[in-house]
Protein backbone atom coordinates (compact mmCIF):
# COMPACT_ATOMS: atom_id res chain seq x y z
CA UNK A 1 0.00 0.00 0.00
CA UNK A 2 1.31 3.48 -0.89
CA UNK A 3 1.12 6.27 1.52
CA UNK A 4 1.42 9.72 0.76
CA UNK A 5 4.24 11.22 3.05
CA UNK A 6 4.67 14.29 1.20
CA UNK A 7 1.13 15.69 1.33
CA UNK A 8 1.56 19.91 1.95
CA UNK A 9 -0.50 20.05 5.39
CA UNK A 10 -1.10 24.07 7.50
CA UNK A 11 -1.59 25.06 10.75
CA UNK A 12 -2.90 28.75 11.91
CA UNK A 13 -1.49 29.18 15.73
CA UNK A 14 -2.50 32.48 18.21
CA UNK A 15 0.06 31.64 20.54
CA UNK A 16 -0.02 34.43 22.67
CA UNK A 17 -3.61 36.98 22.52
CA UNK A 18 -3.30 38.89 25.64
CA UNK A 19 -4.79 41.73 27.94
CA UNK A 20 -3.89 43.99 31.11
CA UNK A 21 -4.83 47.20 32.67
CA UNK A 22 -1.61 48.87 33.56
CA UNK A 23 -1.63 52.16 32.06
CA UNK A 24 2.28 52.30 32.17
CA UNK A 25 2.29 48.88 30.06
CA UNK A 26 0.89 47.25 26.59
CA UNK A 27 -2.93 47.13 27.31
CA UNK A 28 -2.93 44.54 24.25
CA UNK A 29 -0.17 41.73 23.03
CA UNK A 30 -0.70 39.03 20.15
CA UNK A 31 1.63 36.67 19.16
CA UNK A 32 0.40 34.51 15.83
CA UNK A 33 1.89 32.32 13.39
CA UNK A 34 0.78 29.96 10.25
CA UNK A 35 2.85 27.70 8.23
CA UNK A 36 2.07 25.86 5.15
CA UNK A 37 3.94 23.03 3.50
CA UNK A 38 5.26 19.75 3.73
CA UNK A 39 7.81 17.82 5.95
CA UNK A 40 11.09 19.45 5.15
CA UNK A 41 10.06 23.19 3.41
CA UNK A 42 7.58 25.12 4.67
CA UNK A 43 6.22 28.91 3.89
CA UNK A 44 6.45 30.02 7.55
CA UNK A 45 4.40 33.75 8.53
CA UNK A 46 5.01 35.35 11.66
CA UNK A 47 3.04 38.28 13.75
CA UNK A 48 4.10 40.04 16.99
CA UNK A 49 3.26 43.35 18.32
CA UNK A 50 1.27 45.16 20.87
CA UNK A 51 -1.05 47.96 21.34
CA UNK A 52 -0.34 51.16 24.09
CA UNK A 53 -3.22 53.44 24.41
CA UNK A 54 -1.96 56.82 23.42
CA UNK A 55 0.41 55.59 21.16
CA UNK A 56 -0.76 52.95 19.06
CA UNK A 57 0.48 49.86 17.80
CA UNK A 58 4.08 48.75 17.27
CA UNK A 59 4.15 44.93 15.57
CA UNK A 60 6.60 43.09 13.26
CA UNK A 61 5.78 40.86 10.33
CA UNK A 62 7.65 38.09 8.74
CA UNK A 63 7.92 35.77 6.06
CA UNK A 64 10.22 33.03 5.76
CA UNK A 65 11.09 29.72 4.40
CA UNK A 66 11.86 27.16 6.60
CA UNK A 67 13.87 23.90 5.95
CA UNK A 68 14.46 20.57 7.97
CA UNK A 69 17.92 21.50 8.50
CA UNK A 70 18.73 18.73 11.32
CA UNK A 71 16.78 15.95 13.22
CA UNK A 72 15.16 18.63 15.95
CA UNK A 73 15.92 21.90 14.02
CA UNK A 74 15.00 23.98 11.26
CA UNK A 75 16.74 26.50 9.06
CA UNK A 76 14.49 30.05 8.34
CA UNK A 77 15.56 32.42 5.48
CA UNK A 78 12.86 35.44 4.71
CA UNK A 79 12.48 38.72 5.43
CA UNK A 80 11.04 40.97 8.13
CA UNK A 81 8.86 44.14 8.42
CA UNK A 82 8.24 46.44 10.84
CA UNK A 83 5.30 48.76 11.75
CA UNK A 84 3.58 50.85 14.18
CA UNK A 85 5.84 53.59 15.96
CA UNK A 86 8.34 55.37 14.34
CA UNK A 87 9.50 54.89 10.32
CA UNK A 88 9.02 51.39 8.94
CA UNK A 89 11.88 49.36 9.33
CA UNK A 90 12.63 46.30 6.78
CA UNK A 91 14.94 43.64 7.13
CA UNK A 92 16.40 40.17 6.13
CA UNK A 93 16.71 37.41 8.61
CA UNK A 94 18.18 33.76 8.45
CA UNK A 95 17.23 32.16 12.00
CA UNK A 96 17.40 28.33 13.43
CA UNK A 97 13.98 26.95 15.19
CA UNK A 98 14.13 23.27 16.95
CA UNK A 99 13.64 21.51 20.08
CA UNK A 100 16.75 21.96 22.52
CA UNK A 101 17.42 19.56 25.34
CA UNK A 102 14.84 18.78 28.02
CA UNK A 103 11.93 19.99 25.89
CA UNK A 104 12.63 23.67 25.58
CA UNK A 105 11.37 25.46 22.43
CA UNK A 106 14.09 27.96 20.91
CA UNK A 107 14.26 30.53 18.40
CA UNK A 108 17.30 32.36 17.28
CA UNK A 109 17.54 34.86 14.39
CA UNK A 110 19.87 36.88 13.25
CA UNK A 111 18.52 40.32 11.09
CA UNK A 112 20.38 42.57 8.86
CA UNK A 113 19.01 45.87 7.51
CA UNK A 114 19.56 48.96 5.80
CA UNK A 115 22.10 51.84 6.68
CA UNK A 116 24.34 48.96 8.72
CA UNK A 117 21.32 47.46 11.32
CA UNK A 118 21.97 44.49 12.41
CA UNK A 119 19.62 42.69 15.04
CA UNK A 120 19.38 39.24 17.02
CA UNK A 121 16.54 37.75 18.41
CA UNK A 122 16.51 35.04 21.10
CA UNK A 123 13.75 32.95 22.71
CA UNK A 124 12.68 29.38 24.52
CA UNK A 125 9.74 28.68 26.08
CA UNK A 126 8.76 25.45 27.66
CA UNK A 127 5.51 23.36 28.81
CA UNK A 128 5.38 21.92 32.39
CA UNK A 129 2.33 19.64 32.79
CA UNK A 130 0.64 19.15 36.28
CA UNK A 131 -2.18 17.28 34.01
CA UNK A 132 -3.13 16.53 30.24
CA UNK A 133 -4.53 19.92 30.14
CA UNK A 134 -3.36 22.30 32.86
CA UNK A 135 0.07 23.52 31.61
CA UNK A 136 2.77 26.32 33.10
CA UNK A 137 4.50 27.26 30.47
CA UNK A 138 7.75 29.85 30.94
CA UNK A 139 9.37 32.10 28.77
CA UNK A 140 12.43 34.22 28.05
CA UNK A 141 12.77 36.29 25.28
CA UNK A 142 15.15 38.97 24.15
CA UNK A 143 16.40 41.45 21.77
CA UNK A 144 19.77 42.69 20.58
CA UNK A 145 20.24 45.77 18.23
CA UNK A 146 24.17 46.61 16.42
CA UNK A 147 23.31 50.40 16.61
CA UNK A 148 20.52 52.86 17.85
CA UNK A 149 17.46 53.94 16.02
CA UNK A 150 16.09 57.04 18.32
CA UNK A 151 13.18 57.26 15.82
CA UNK A 152 11.66 53.72 17.01
CA UNK A 153 12.54 54.42 20.44
CA UNK A 154 15.43 51.59 20.31
CA UNK A 155 18.99 51.68 21.90
CA UNK A 156 21.91 49.64 20.53
CA UNK A 157 23.07 46.60 22.90
CA UNK A 158 21.02 44.76 24.91
CA UNK A 159 17.24 46.14 24.13
CA UNK A 160 14.85 44.69 25.95
CA UNK A 161 14.01 41.36 27.63
CA UNK A 162 10.58 39.74 28.65
CA UNK A 163 10.35 36.85 31.13
CA UNK A 164 7.28 35.51 32.04
CA UNK A 165 5.09 32.45 33.57
CA UNK A 166 1.72 31.48 31.50
CA UNK A 167 -0.81 29.27 33.04
CA UNK A 168 -3.10 27.64 30.60
CA UNK A 169 -6.16 25.56 30.65
CA UNK A 170 -6.90 23.35 27.37
CA UNK A 171 -10.59 23.08 27.47
CA UNK A 172 -9.49 21.52 23.79
CA UNK A 173 -6.50 21.38 21.86
CA UNK A 174 -7.21 24.33 19.87
CA UNK A 175 -8.70 26.17 23.06
CA UNK A 176 -6.56 27.23 26.14
CA UNK A 177 -7.59 30.44 27.89
CA UNK A 178 -4.40 31.21 30.27
CA UNK A 179 -3.66 33.40 33.24
CA UNK A 180 -0.05 34.41 33.91
CA UNK A 181 2.33 37.03 35.09
CA UNK A 182 5.28 38.68 32.72
CA UNK A 183 8.48 41.06 33.58
CA UNK A 184 8.91 43.64 30.82
CA UNK A 185 12.27 45.28 31.15
CA UNK A 186 14.43 47.94 28.49
CA UNK A 187 17.70 48.25 29.21
CA UNK A 188 20.43 51.46 28.21
CA UNK A 189 19.52 53.47 25.17
CA UNK A 190 15.83 51.86 24.97
CA UNK A 191 14.95 52.76 28.52
CA UNK A 192 16.05 56.09 28.24
CA UNK A 193 14.44 56.64 24.81
CA UNK A 194 11.14 55.35 26.88
CA UNK A 195 11.07 57.59 29.24
CA UNK A 196 11.67 60.53 27.15
CA UNK A 197 8.30 60.02 25.51
CA UNK A 198 6.50 58.42 28.76
CA UNK A 199 6.84 54.70 28.48
CA UNK A 200 7.86 52.90 31.66
CA UNK A 201 10.81 50.74 30.83
CA UNK A 202 10.63 48.66 34.21
CA UNK A 203 7.32 46.43 34.47
CA UNK A 204 5.26 43.47 36.30
CA UNK A 205 2.22 43.33 35.26
CA UNK A 206 -0.40 39.94 35.38
CA UNK A 207 -1.65 38.84 31.79
CA UNK A 208 -5.15 37.50 31.29
CA UNK A 209 -5.29 35.86 27.26
CA UNK A 210 -6.09 32.66 25.37
CA UNK A 211 -4.08 30.22 22.81
CA UNK A 212 -6.02 29.24 19.87
CA UNK A 213 -5.09 26.89 16.76
CA UNK A 214 -6.32 25.58 13.90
Amino acid sequence: MDMNDAAAVGKVMLDQLEFDDDDASPQAVWDAQAWYGGDYNKLWLKSEGEWLSGYGADARYEALWDHAALRWWDAQLGVRYDLGRGPARGWAALGLEGLAPYNFDVESTLYVGADDRTAVRLRAEHDLLFTQRLILQPELETDLYGRSDPARQIGAGLSDMQLALRLRYEIRRELAPYIGIAWRRDFAGTARLSRAIGIEPDVLQWVVGAHLWF
